[in-house]
Formats: structure tokens, C-alpha cells, sequence
């Protein structure tokens, strides 16, 4: 009888480094304190700007680092300046 076959070959691959995650700050808050009320200005377009992609996209509280709430008051704050002509609704 033959040896059953192996069925993983040892390698000689590096393990990967495990990354450090970086908290990432919200961008709404100033100097660290949440303001209340949760309020995005429409107008700041700065802001807005940096929190919407190429494409014209939202970006995501992943990417963004955004709490619930102001990603929430972030979306209302975008689809506001949208609508008043402030940013587009698609990119290039």
C-alpha cells in the first residue's frame, strides 16, 4: 500500500505581519467633543467634500470614521447641498 497523499505542502511562505489598526477620528467632532446638536453644515463644502468619493459616493462610517449619528447628520448635510446645487450628484 502507498502513503495516503498530503493533503497541505509545507511552504516556505512568510506569515504576514499583523497590522496595527489606527482609530481613525471623526471628522465632525471639534477638538474631540461631539457638538450638540449634531448639526453639518450644508454649506461647508470643504467638509462634504472630503466625505464624498470621485463618484460623487457618500463614503462609508468604515472609510469616513464617522460616529452613527454624524454620519447620519453627514448624509442628511450632502443630499441637502445636492439638492441646492452645492455638489453634484455624479462625479467624473
Amino acid at each position: 500500500m502507498s502513503p495516503p497523499p498530503a493533503k497541505f505542502a509545507k511552504s516556505a511562505r512568510k506569515k504576514a505581519k499583523p497590522r496595527t489598526k489606527v482609530k481613525r477620528r471623526d471628522p465632525i467632532y471639534i477638538d474631540g467633543v461631539r457638538p450638540k446638536p449634531m448639526y453639518v453644515d450644508y454649506k461647508d463644502l470643504e467638509l462634504l467634500g472630503k466625505l464624498v468619493n470621485r463618484q460623487a459616493k457618500i463614503i462609508g462610517r468604515r472609510k469616513s470614521g464617522c460616529t452613527a449619528a454624524s454620519q447620519h447628520a453627514v448624509t442628511s448635510a450632502i443630499k441637502r447641498a445636492r439638492f441646492m446645487a452645492l455638489l453634484p450628484y455624479v462625479g467624473e
